[in-house]
């Protein structure tokens, strides 16, 4: 690019104002960034502390980003463990036995009723019988997971519905005898 045309009363270059103009400003601002950390690091006094500082800030994030990384990176893997043997269980049509089944159906309970130890579980050959009492908005979630199941034939559900607000002690309501009244 041709240097820009000088003006004849003036010895300093014309600078048009615009693009070029922004770019010198730029230049300006960043060169006078660029001293002052240049000063900030490197004075005598405490400068050696700001850069261990910053060395440890940079050595700090370095391990996150990679602890980071390492924990995505082993999710991911765990993912495709799960869906594989999710898959080869699948694929096999070996039934569930009723004990295993009976476990897996109380896993799943806790994770859809609160209070999970007050229902009773039995299974026959895959035909789950649930018994005790639960909330009207739980009963009808817990019949719809545990009927999803895999290895569960049928549901006969005896549960009893708490309705709201009535909720009596059950499972987990008593204080525990090892804390102090």
């Amino acid at each position: 690019m041709p240097a820009p045309p000088m003006d004849d009363r003036s010895p300093v270059p014309f600078i048009p104002i615009g693009e070029t103009f922004m770019n010198t400003v730029f230049r300006l601002v960043a060169t006078f960034a660029a001293g002052a950390a240049a000063m900030y690091y490197l004075d005598p006094t405490v400068g050696r502390r700001r850069r261990a500082l910053a060395r440890d800030q940079a050595v700090s994030a370095c391990h996150d980003a990679e602890h980071f990384a390492r924990a995505k990176s082993k999710r991911a893997a765990d993912r495709v463990h799960g869906v594989l043997a999710e898959t080869r269980s699948r694929m096999a049509a070996q039934p569930v036995d009723d004990d295993r089944l009976q476990e897996r159906v109380r896993a799943k309970l806790g994770h859809v009723i609160d209070q999970s130890g007050a229902v009773e579980v039995k299974v026959h050959d895959g035909r789950v019988v649930l018994s005790g009492e639960v909330s009207e908005a739980e009963l009808e979630e817990a019949v719809r997971a545990v009927s999803a199941m895999r290895g569960v034939e049928g549901v006969e559900n005896r549960l009893s519905p708490i309705p709201r607000g009535d909720r009596s002690k059950g499972v987990g309501d008593e204080p525990s005898p090892n804390v102090p009244h």
